[in-house]
């Protein structure tokens, strides 16, 4: 992924009703990072990103 830096891996089968991946997510929006999640199909996971231009220090 060019251009992008992985905050976090999720695994896409977590539990019924949770959505860890959006909830690590949002924290991450609520402290100023422009966080987003993206599906790997490759290795069936949730990926939490930051695009490179949008990188908080």
């Amino acid at each position: 992924m060019n251009g992008r830096m992985v905050l976090e891996r999720f695994p896409a089968g977590g539990p019924r009703g949770s959505w860890p991946a959006e909830e690590f997510a949002q924290a991450c929006r609520l402290r100023g990072q422009a966080a987003e999640v993206v599906m790997d199909l490759a290795s069936d996971a949730f990926l939490v990103i930051v695009r490179a231009g949008e990188l908080v220090e």
